[in-house]
């Protein structure tokens, strides 16, 4: 069986156009979390406050960032995929993020085969609207869990997602390549 962190690239193009394997999903409280000893999407949580991920949701294979974690990306979906869809997606801006005192950024990337975002590019061809809604998400979906803040520190360009994306495939390498 493939595991969908190890096995897959970072993408066709990375960091230009990178694979997102999604885990959570728009519209949904379930906080999926890939599992590569399964190999398989698992539950493992129900967000404790009373939000819903603002898109789809999940990490960039054979990336490693500075949480310890599989580099997160959030895509900009009409519709919401499913937990384990792999989808082709370019990075448009990176949401910058502490979570409980760890960097946590965010990729936030649109899919390379949907014509509605043909012209979203970059930071700035987000709304601001849309910045609010997932900055909004991110500052408040952990306030009912005890002891746990996070904290959206701003918001940059293209180009430095796709710089974040090759750092985080430096740190994957050093570590398990």
């Amino acid at each position: 069986m493939t595991n969908l962190w190890e096995d897959l690239e970072t993408g066709p193009d990375a960091p230009d156009v990178i694979y997102a394997v999604v885990e959570c999903l728009k519209g949904e409280r379930n906080k999926y979390e890939y599992d590569k000893d399964v190999p398989g999407v698992v539950l493992d949580r129900v967000l404790h406050s009373n939000v819903h991920y603002p898109s789809d949701y999940g990490f960039i294979p054979q990336s490693y960032y500075d949480d310890g974690d599989p580099f997160d990306v959030l895509v900009l979906v009409e519709d919401q995929t499913f937990p384990g869809c792999v989808v082709e997606a370019r990075p448009v801006a990176l949401m910058e993020m502490d979570d409980d005192g760890e960097k946590d950024d965010k990729v936030i990337a649109v899919p390379d085969e949907d014509p509605r975002y043909d012209d979203v590019e970059d930071v700035d061809d987000l709304s601001d609207q849309q910045k609010a809604e997932i900055s909004e998400f991110f500052e408040t979906y952990k306030n009912l869990e005890e002891g746990k803040e996070t904290e959206v520190l701003g918001w940059e360009d293209a180009q430095t997602a796709k710089d974040a994306i090759e750092h985080a495939q430096d740190l994957y390498d050093e570590k398990f390549a």
